[in-house]
């Protein structure tokens, strides 16, 4: 063979060896730079961007920890970015928050149905993506001839998570700009930071350590309940996004809007809820367990997921206890934020959903009232009833005309989204006052309690109620609990019935107050909990878990715990 065959042969192999070795390269290149243009378009602040570098070098380091590809490391790192992108944009539009790495730490099969529930055709989508990235991944592991050493990633990707977790605690991120759709990937791993610290430092729930004092532990038994009396049913009306918008300077309302907020005995009274703008379920908690949202603190946006099944404390349990049914009339899929579970696992017997109700995106409170009207009629006779009726006409947005075709010449002069907003809550007002005509017409014997309460102030609220702050002064007030971003309201009412006890029905409550009004307003037997809870009330004027700077809150807890009423936390 002439010298220069093979000479030729080595030179077309080294030149298609560069030729792939470049091909490689460039590759790599394009999953850096389309991780860029991520960081270009999701990221604003500058600690936001440095977080999102060192999250993206961190999970770099791992694939090729693991790998040792560096172009086959890529493919997983962009795609885990790029999907936890979509979730959490996904989150932000159901629930009005980004994504946390709490959501991964208490993901469970709810949630994970609530997802194929609602979005058609993910599952096989889900499928269809993970087939894509195995074979492409193969692909590459045939191909890939770049090599990385193990040592140097490792070191490189403890570099990067330390250099993640100092930013963290250094620049703390803004509790508010959760509700703002952006900065996905850095908000994600600068919570994981600061959530992996409190679980090791404070745990999931506060409480104290060891306290003094014990509950009566016969709590199993009944409760001693007066069967010479008959108790009344019980309404208990979740009113979405409901507060008195006179609160916002210089609205314009109609001229008997606040006479809405009334109870029975003339007196409007204000609820003081925990969550500002958004987390309907911060309040449902509240109201069922009688218990704070705030001793989760960093889980307290999984705190329904994370109580169902070891909280065995609140309303509808002592309720139970004195032979009450108790339902749910959820307006949404109970699968949301784990509702069905922790509803059922705090004493709800019959929890109805959306999907059970037959509820539609036309109808009006007055289909939820007529389904409690129902359920009372169905269990008349026998025990009283327990219905908590969710509405849902009154839910965000406020940027157009829902049924268009009720109150179509409402006006009053104020920007749009509050206009629309009072105008669903006539809505709402003129299907109440059916409601009641209702139960006093076909239900002349029967006798009830209704409770009505605002589980949080809408959310366009905060921007007015001080028009004058910008949005990082208005996220101060929130963090500084400032009163005014969280009352709602509450009112009490009877129908053949008056209130037996109205003791705790403060002008100005806190949330987790509301089953102890509930309980004293229908006459039912306190058990040893609420017992204690009505002396915290007594010590705190109203206040809970802002009382003594959460002492009270925290010796509570430890009191459930044990007695066996919290578990396992």
């Amino acid at each position: 063979m002439p010298p220069a065959v093979p000479f030729l042969k080595s030179r077309f192999a080294a030149a298609a060896a560069d030729r792939r070795y470049a091909g490689q390269v460039a590759l790599l290149a394009i999953i850096h730079l389309a991780a860029f243009g991520l960081l270009l378009w999701s990221e604003e602040e500058w600690a936001a961007q440095a977080a999102f570098v060192l999250a993206w070098g961190a999970l770099n380091f791992f694939w090729v920890a693991v790998l040792r590809r560096p172009l086959m490391s890529g493919v997983p790192s962009l795609a885990m970015i790029a999907i936890l992108i979509v979730l959490s944009q996904f989150k932000h539009d159901v629930l009005m928050m980004t994504a946390t790495f709490v959501d991964l730490m208490v993901i469970d099969l709810a949630t994970f149905s609530f997802l194929m529930t609602i979005i058609p055709g993910l599952a096989w989508k889900v499928g269809l993506v993970a087939l894509l990235t195995l074979a492409i991944l193969a692909l590459l592991w045939q191909l890939e001839s770049l090599r990385f050493q193990r040592r140097t990633a490792v070191a490189g990707c403890l570099l990067c998570l330390l250099a993640l977790g100092g930013l963290s605690f250094a620049l703390p991120m803004d509790r508010e700009d959760e509700f703002y759709p952006h900065q996905f990937v850095s908000k994600f791993v600068r919570s994981g930071v600061i959530a992996a610290l409190d679980l090791m430092t404070r745990g999931v729930l506060e409480a104290d350590a060891v306290v003094p004092d014990r509950l009566n532990l016969n709590l199993a038994a009944p409760a001693a309940c007066d069967t010479t009396r008959k108790l009344p049913h019980i309404v208990m009306v979740f009113d979405e996004s409901s507060f008195d918008a006179t609160m916002l300077p210089d609205v314009k309302v109609p001229a008997d809007y606040r006479e809405r907020f009334r109870s029975s005995d003339g007196k409007p009274r204000s609820l003081v809820v925990e969550g500002a703008g958004g987390p309907s379920w911060y309040t449902e908690y509240n109201v069922l367990t009688g218990l704070s949202v705030r001793s989760y603190g960093r889980f307290a946006d999984s705190v329904t997921r994370l109580a169902a099944g070891r909280v065995k404390r609140g309303l509808p349990y002592a309720l139970r206890q004195c032979g009450y049914k108790t339902y749910s009339l959820y307006s949404w899929f109970g699968a949301f934020v784990g509702a069905r579970k922790f509803q059922t696992s705090t004493g709800i017997e019959h929890f109805l959903d959306a999907k059970q109700l037959h509820t539609g995106p036309a109808d009006t409170d007055i289909f939820f009232y007529d389904r409690a009207a129902e359920v009372i009629a169905k269990e008349r006779g026998g025990a009283p009833v327990f219905v908590f009726v969710y509405l849902a006409a009154n839910h965000f947005p406020w940027n157009y005309h829902y049924r268009p075709d009720l109150f179509p010449d409402w006006k009053t002069g104020n920007p749009f989204e509050i206009d629309e907003y009072l105008r669903r809550q006539e809505m709402s007002a003129h299907d109440y006052g059916k409601f009641k005509e209702r139960l006093a017409r076909e239900l002349p014997d029967e006798q009830f309690l209704i409770v009505r309460f605002g589980d949080h102030q809408p959310l366009f609220a905060k921007q007015y109620l001080e028009p004058t702050l910008d949005q990082v002064e208005v996220a101060q007030r929130i963090l500084d609990h400032d009163a005014r971003y969280f009352t709602t309201y509450y009112a009490i009412e009877g129908i053949n019935f008056r209130p037996v006890d109205q003791s705790s029905a403060l002008d100005t409550l806190d949330a987790p107050y509301l089953p102890l009004v509930v309980l004293e307003g229908a006459g039912v037997p306190l058990d040893p909990t609420f017992v204690e809870q009505k002396k915290v009330l007594g010590r705190c004027r109203g206040l809970f878990y802002l009382c003594a700077g959460g002492a009270e809150a925290r010796r509570f807890n430890r009191l459930l715990i044990d007695a066996g009423l919290i578990q396992g936390f």
